[in-house]
């Protein structure tokens, strides 16, 4: 071992214990792309961090290409100005790494840096999609945090960040693909108190959910001019009814009368490869689960 990396390693390692005796809880949302974090679990992050756990977004690719009018580094470069605003608006913290959008392949050199990203937050929690989905992107990036996920307590790979002591709970994000198994709510969360801010981080990544999605899906004639205007329009198209199954899992961790109150909720499935809780471990990470 170099003696520079001797240092970093050292130096990492002072990091991680101070992360440990925080007394946070710490949580990294794994999305493909600046924005899938915000989807997969924007209502809860703000629940969370108001009280007082630690949160960190992390998009695998710079969205370089998720655009018809701007590519390369300057949309890059937006959307990573787009994701501060986010962190911002959430109170989260918001990382992203420099892999080009709808190149992503599950490599090596990228299992590396999910890793070294999962230690050096020290997770608790760790939020990525299935690995089942319509683009690549996404499928390869459910992939890649599965091949991370014994891999983290595993010291002689990726040794310039020390393994974790402990194996995360690994969650996927809700989807509503079917095939080879649909999605199984294991857990879910009353967001209605915060769904309004998790639609103003949406809101933020003005590139895509005002420009980009718009024009791909043709519906661009449909997004207003105005800034209230299209956020009205924002909160009005994801004003979606939960579905049964969701509703289900609120009802075991609220109670029958808090569930059915509920109207905006964020669902996860607990893989089976990290850390497998009980019920009461799960309330424990998860306070907000509370009959």
């Amino acid at each position: 071992m170099t003696r520079t990396l001797l240092l970093f390693t050292l130096l990492c390692a002072s990091i991680l214990p101070s992360l440990a005796q925080d007394g946070k809880t710490r949580i990294i949302v794994i999305g493909a792309h600046p924005d899938d974090p915000d989807d997969e679990f924007g209502g809860t992050a703000v629940l969370l961090s108001q009280m007082g756990y630690a949160v960190k977004f992390l998009a695998v690719t710079n969205g370089d290409a998720g655009h018809h009018k701007m590519q390369g580094r300057a949309l890059a470069e937006r959307r990573y100005a787009e994701t501060q605003e986010v962190a911002r608006r959430l109170g989260v913290t918001y990382d992203v790494l420099d892999n080009h959008d709808g190149m992503l392949m599950p490599t090596l050199e990228v299992r590396l840096q999910i890793i070294r990203k999962i230690r050096e937050w020290n997770a608790d929690v760790v939020v990525a999609p299935r690995p089942n989905d319509y683009h690549p992107d996404h499928r390869y990036t459910g992939v890649l945090v599965q091949d991370a996920a014994y891999m983290v307590a595993v010291p002689n790979i990726a040794y310039d960040v020390p393994p974790l002591r402990k194996n995360p709970v690994f969650l996927y994000s809700q989807d509503g693909f079917q095939r080879p198994n649909p999605f199984r709510p294991d857990i879910a969360i009353d967001i209605t108190s915060t769904f309004e801010k998790k639609i103003s981080a949406l809101d933020a990544h003005v590139s895509q959910f005002y420009e980009w999605m718009p024009w791909i899906d043709h519906y661009e004639n449909e997004v207003p001019a105005g800034k209230e205007d299209r956020f009205k329009w924002l909160l009005k198209r994801y004003d979606e009814p939960i579905k049964p199954e969701v509703r289900a899992s609120l009802i075991k961790w609220y109670g029958a009368d808090k569930a059915t109150k509920a109207k905006h909720a964020e669902a996860f499935e607990i893989c089976e490869y990290g850390a497998q809780p009980s019920e009461a471990e799960i309330r424990k990470l998860f306070p907000i689960l509370a009959k």
